[in-house]
């Protein structure tokens, strides 16, 4: 179910994010966790994710801001917000900049599941038609 997936998990709050990750790690899934957006903005560049789960409300570089440059730097990673804090016009800013979507804390770990598979098969399908436009304007090209 989880075979390929890779998940990063941006919270500055050190409990949530130890144990989000523990979990999902005994689901069998790669997960990797930091504390900043800053942070998140290196590993992104430098590794491979397929879902980024981001907290809205950090110091320093916000959730927004840090969607932001996730997006620019690999537009195929879904990200998933997280706030413990309702802020619909976060929400909405995040939605508009290609969150896939948004959820309050605390949430039962199976609906972060539940939403982690849905953004990992959006990223799928997203790649692969890529993939297939290549082939297609590959076969196109006169020899």
């Amino acid at each position: 179910m989880f075979a390929d997936l890779r998940v990063l998990v941006v919270d500055d709050e050190k409990d949530f994010l130890e144990m989000t990750v523990k979990r999902m790690q005994k689901k069998g899934i790669d997960c990797v966790g930091v504390m900043s957006g800053n942070e998140a903005v290196e590993k992104i560049s430098n590794e491979n994710f397929d879902v980024v789960l981001l907290d809205v409300k950090m110091p320093g570089m916000d959730g927004v801001e840090t969607l932001r440059e996730i997006k620019r730097i690999k537009p195929l990673v879904e990200v998933i917000m997280l706030t413990g804090h309702a802020s619909v016009e976060s929400g909405i800013e995040g939605m508009k900049l290609g969150a896939f979507d948004y959820l309050m804390k605390p949430m039962e770990l199976d609906k972060i599941l539940e939403t982690i598979q849905d953004a990992y098969k959006k990223k799928s399908l997203q790649e692969e038609k890529i993939i297939q436009a290549q082939i297609k304007r590959d076969l196109a090209r006169p020899c």
